[in-house]
């Protein structure tokens, strides 16, 4: 077993028992491999077959492989060993997938960084992860990363080298060409052993919705349990798909589920880097993908150009995977009238524990409609109340989880892993849901994401569900706004297809159409051109909450 010399990173016998290590082997949730297993496998027996294209150029299996073992012999010449991090912040491009098979291969640990982060995130995330090489390309949608990058590089003295992809390195940079140029393939001798599956593989910072990133530590072993799940059992995914990736591959959803599961299954590997609509389309009809996972607003907007006439071919598409924020029954419905032949189905995670439950193909339609899957064999699921103990079946409480899948800890945060992970290795997840008796989850909001009007609590996403079915509203968010009298009331923002109703006439819908009780009628509408969401989709409540509350100062 590789021994990682940082005091940041967690062991798998750190977090669990030899019993319960012996359990993860034994039925198969852990199976002790390396990426590079999979990628020499997948490139001996097909070496021409398309593993990865973005719109820009395409690799073969047996080009990425040598691309990537290129890369990982000059990184060891850069000083680069087992247990370093790695920084990583580009676009969903081919050479992500360069980079992070070469970074797998010898060891070192992949800091996947979203391209929307800036001076200060990216600052923190280096100095955070203790990275020794950034990869950053030098312009991306009218910001230049390289000028950020010379930057920030004086406070983050670890900081050895920056490898510019895409563009012109400068004087104390280096080019991405120059450590992949060449012909040869590099074998053990070069690059020496793969590492161990129990070995620190990606730190994944979190999305940030609420407070400062969180870097979640997972090991091959705990991200390949998604894989097979997800990947394997959900997907069926094989030689003969083609994954379609819109969202951050620098993100848990893009890594796992964009890269990594396709690498281990053998499927081709579609990316696209800035997700617009038409275009998504566009690239789905042009290269035949098969199957995607992004998260609910993705999902809104395809389907907002597939209904006003985009004149695409997506037949191609049999499944469509949507995480990172609940989906309205509206929304599963109009898709299946617009897509029949594609099947939608809700997943549960996070970067914490990547699965935990999904909706699978074959399931009850009821089911897709109401809930938000089962959880997969080796996942262990519970509703807490406040108190901590287990409610019953239909209870609501806060999901805790445990299993295979789950991170190590957070890096170098041993007291926030601590309060988070209880000595059963339950992570608590910050979520609100019930349970039923036949195991499917319904994710009904957040904790924070409570409003309390008057000593009552109302569920934010309940209000949502109600707004959604409003023939105008595309994209809804509920929220508290402080009140002298009640404590708080609901403020809803809204983004519109037409003309925006009156916070009248929408009250009026809610309470005759909907039936909603008044409590959950939002006492202030907001219309806004888009909600604000990170990179992943999932929309910022803290903002909204500060506007909210900024309003209501101002009035």
């Amino acid at each position: 077993m590789d021994v990682m010399e940082d005091a940041g990173a967690v062991l798998p016998e750190d977090r669990y028992s030899a019993s319960t290590l012996e359990t993860f082997r034994s039925n198969g949730y852990w199976r002790d491999e390396s990426l590079a297993q999979h990628v020499d496998r997948w490139a001996t027996i097909d070496p021409d077959f398309v593993a990865v294209t973005d719109g820009y150029g395409s690799l073969t299996r047996g080009e990425l492989r040598a691309h990537a073992y290129r890369l990982a012999s000059s990184l060891k010449k850069l000083g680069v060993t087992r247990g370093d991090r790695v920084q990583v912040q580009l676009p969903n491009w081919n050479e992500f997938v360069v980079i992070y098979v070469a970074l797998a291969r010898i060891g070192a640990v992949l800091v996947p960084t979203m391209p929307v982060y800036r001076h200060d995130e990216v600052r923190y995330v280096l100095e955070h992860s203790g990275a020794k090489i950034s990869f950053v390309t030098e312009e991306f949608r009218n910001f230049r990363y390289t000028d950020m990058l010379a930057e920030v590089r004086p406070d983050v003295p670890g900081l050895e080298h920056v490898v510019v992809v895409r563009g012109t390195a400068g004087a104390d940079e280096i080019a991405f060409d120059s450590l992949t140029a060449g012909d040869h393939v590099p074998g053990d001798d070069e690059l020496g052993p793969p590492p161990s599956a129990d070995a620190a593989h990606a730190i994944i910072y979190t999305s940030g919705t609420e407070s400062r990133p969180k870097g979640c530590q997972h090991t091959f072993n705990t991200l390949s349990f998604t894989v097979y799940g997800l990947g394997g059992q959900v997907m069926g995914l094989n030689p003969d798909d083609v994954m379609f990736m819109p969202s951050p591959v620098t993100h848990a959803t893009g890594l796992a589920v964009g890269v990594t599961t396709p690498l281990i299954l053998g499927s081709g590997i579609h990316l696209l880097d800035v997700w617009e609509p038409g275009e998504g389309l566009r690239r789905i009809a042009k290269f035949k993908t098969t199957v995607s996972m992004a998260a609910t607003p993705f999902l809104q907007m395809a389907l907002g150009a597939i209904e006003a006439g985009a004149d695409h071919d997506v037949s191609s598409m049999r499944l469509w995977v949507s995480a990172g924020a609940p989906i309205p029954e509206t929304l599963l419905q109009e898709w299946k009238k617009a897509l029949p032949d594609c099947t939608l189905l809700p997943v549960y995670g996070s970067s914490e524990g990547l699965l935990v439950t999904a909706v699978r193909v074959d399931d009850p339609v009821e089911k897709v409609l109401s809930s938000d899957g089962r959880a997969f064999d080796g996942v262990a699921l519970e509703i807490r109340d406040e108190e901590g103990a287990v409610v019953p079946a239909g209870e609501e409480g806060q999901i805790f989880y445990g299993g295979p899948g789950i991170f190590l800890g957070y890096w170098r945060d041993l007291e926030r892993t601590a309060a988070s992970v209880d000595d059963r290795g339950f992570l608590a997840s910050g979520d609100l849901g019930r349970v039923d008796e036949a195991g499917y989850l319904r994710v009904t909001g957040r904790i924070k994401d409570l409003i309390i009007r008057g000593g009552m609590n109302i569920s934010a996403r309940e209000v949502e569900e109600h707004l959604l079915a409003h023939p105008q509203i595309i994209a809804a968010a509920a929220v508290s706004m402080p009140d002298a009298r009640l404590g708080e009331k609901v403020c809803a923002f809204i983004v519109v297809n037409g003309p925006a109703p009156t916070l009248q006439e929408l009250a009026e819908f809610l309470r005759i159409e909907r039936k909603a009780m008044m409590q959950k009628i939002p006492e202030k509408l907001v219309v806004v051109d888009q909600l604000p969401t990170t990179a992943t989709g999932k929309i910022q409540k803290f903002i909204l909450r500060k506007q909210a509350a900024e309003q209501v100062a101002d009035a």
